[in-house]
């Protein structure tokens, strides 16, 4: 009999027995997918660190209800290509803000092909259900150059991941070059509104220059840890209601491009 309360007991606790609460747990999912050329890859790689070690995130930190957070640092392209670059940990000073960013910046690899936003997602969900941690908010910020291209519709996945009760922001990057000619979209900032952000006080900040990459990532950061739900910054576009709008035009150009050598 003892042994069947303890049972019933872990089965209706509100957090498993090894869980640590925190104001946020944070996935930074990055992507690097062919499209991205490797200054681009060092640009965004730089713009993270440069982010976690200013001072402004440090503030939102330690403003929080608890006074720390979880994170973890993912680069993502295809359908299961992703490596995770800092693994779930605990941030509440700036010197453990410093080293996540040192191990950011010092980090260097070649790019991965194909773009699959859906299955960063539902990578980002499951590693958040799996970790040590308990968030009072649960938050996945996604990064990317192009639209989905392979794995499940990115609509689908991204009911999943909301439907778990975690919130998805986006960082659309709507910088032109010859890669994103023939693999990105005009609208990159609206696919991401419409198709890839979901959850309470979900919004998008998109950056149209890589000179102020570093900037919107930080203030991305802030607006995320400190759970402002409303964006005070003119270029962040929060979530609209629902508009018809092609969510599927990623995989088109992907049918349409694939008998280019370059594939992203």
């Amino acid at each position: 009999m003892r042994t069947l309360i303890f049972l019933v007991s872990l089965l209706l606790s509100p957090l498993p027995l090894w869980a640590r609460e925190v104001d946020v747990e944070l996935v930074l999912a990055v992507d690097v997918s062919r499209s991205m050329s490797p200054a681009e890859l060092e640009l965004q790689r730089r713009g993270y660190a440069e982010a976690l070690g200013s001072e402004e995130v440090i503030n939102a930190i330690e403003s929080g209800l608890l006074g720390t957070i979880a994170l973890t640092y993912v680069e993502w392209a295809g359908n299961g290509s992703q490596r995770v670059i800092v693994p779930w940990t605990e941030v509440s000073t700036a010197a453990q803000a410093q080293e996540i960013a040192d191990r950011i910046s010092t980090f260097y690899d070649q790019s991965l092909r194909r773009t699959s936003i859906s299955s960063a997602l539902r990578f980002a969900a499951d590693s958040i259900e799996g970790n040590a941690f308990e968030g009072l908010r649960r938050v996945i910020d996604i990064s990317g150059d192009g639209p989905n291209n392979m794995g499940i519709p990115v609509q689908a996945a991204r009911d999943d991941v909301v439907g778990r009760g975690i919130t998805i922001n986006g960082l659309p990057l709507v910088t032109p070059d010859i890669m994103s000619e023939m693999w990105g979209i005009a609208d990159l900032d609206v696919y991401y509104t419409r198709c890839v952000i979901g959850g309470p006080g979900a919004f998008v900040v998109p950056v149209r220059r890589w000179d102020d990459f570093a900037d919107a990532v930080k203030r991305k950061m802030v607006l995320e840890i400190a759970g402002i739900t409303v964006p005070p910054a003119a270029q962040i576009v929060k979530v609209q209601a629902k508009a018809p709008y092609d969510c599927q035009v990623g995989e088109r150009l992907w049918e349409r491009n694939r008998g280019y050598w370059m594939v992203p």
